[in-house]
């Protein structure tokens, strides 16, 4: 019975990291590590649950695991970040909290449907990705400079969901930003120069 449970804890973090494993490669905040310990945790909290008070008067095996149901919410917060008018890593959020799901089915032995979950979510993720980069949008990468924060400040909280990263450096007195925006396909690259020119104090060094 122990070899049982080993073998579905392996099973769970194994399953976890592959989805972890496609959120790493796409530069995400919860990569495999976070995904592997939500998945393996979750596992052990429904073995626990279901096997560590067996022998206990009043007994009932959905106590412990309909707390991790809500307790994954937690971390979720901890993921999102809301800032002025767009939110960013709900689709993170959402994937630990089925990863959680998939460690809970994994602990209740419910290896094919875990199996066939993981495989939906990863082939999920890919073609909104897909979706995004060949169809729906198109990476322009750009680059931004400014004599103060306050100016660069402004084109972030401008620019806001259409920035998939940036970065910012100070060379001398100005601070250059360097970002990768998704910009809708039928979107021209005139339209953008001519917003990103409109940010006083700020200088579009380089655009595409």
């Amino acid at each position: 019975m122990v070899w049982t449970y080993i073998m579905r804890l392996a099973a769970a973090g194994l399953l976890g990291g592959l989805i972890g494993y496609e959120r790493e490669i796409r530069a995400k905040d919860a990569g495999i590590r976070t995904h592997f310990l939500v998945a393996l945790g979750s596992c052990l909290f429904m073995l626990i649950s279901q096997y560590g008070f067996a022998g206990a008067a009043h007994f009932d095996a959905s106590r412990v695991a309909a707390q991790v149901v809500s307790g994954i919410g937690f971390i979720g917060v901890g993921i999102i970040m809301a800032r002025k008018n767009f939110v960013r890593g709900l689709t993170t959020a959402a994937g630990l909290w089925v990863v959680a799901a998939i460690g809970m089915g994994i602990g209740g032995g419910l290896y094919e449907v875990c199996a066939v979950a993981t495989v939906l979510v990863i082939l999920c993720l890919e073609f909104m990705h897909y979706y995004k980069v060949k169809i729906g949008e198109k990476p322009v990468p750009i680059v931004l400079s400014a004599t103060d924060e306050k100016a660069i400040l402004t084109v972030i909280q401008e620019l806001g969901k259409k920035m998939e990263h940036f970065s910012i450096t100070r060379e001398g007195e100005r601070l250059r930003l360097e970002t990768t925006l998704r910009v809708p396909r039928r979107e021209k690259f005139n339209a953008m120069v001519v917003r990103l020119a409109s940010f006083p104090g700020v200088t579009l060094e380089s655009l595409g």
